[in-house]
């Protein structure tokens, strides 16, 4: 993956989720897709059935999107305490 396309990941709510790696795969590719970045979505997944171990698999998964919680508000809300 480009350095360009690295600065744009999308934020995808994986820490909370099942820990299977199919099932972890399977959202952050989705939410690429949602993102207009089918190409990378698949780059992602071949890479992730093709690694290792699931340490490196789920650091796949975090060089194409960013890895939030499903419990983060999402951005844009603000945190103000008034």
């Amino acid at each position: 993956m480009s350095n360009e396309n690295k600065q744009q990941k999308p934020n995808c709510p994986l820490i909370g989720e099942d820990g299977n790696i199919f099932h972890l795969v399977g959202i952050a590719a989705k939410t690429l897709k949602r993102n207009g970045m089918s190409e990378e979505a698949s780059e992602m997944t071949e890479k992730v059935f093709g690694s290792g171990s699931y340490e490196e698999a789920l650091g796949i998964i975090g060089e194409y999107v960013n890895i939030t919680s499903i419990d983060e508000p999402d951005e844009g809300i603000g945190m103000n305490m008034e």
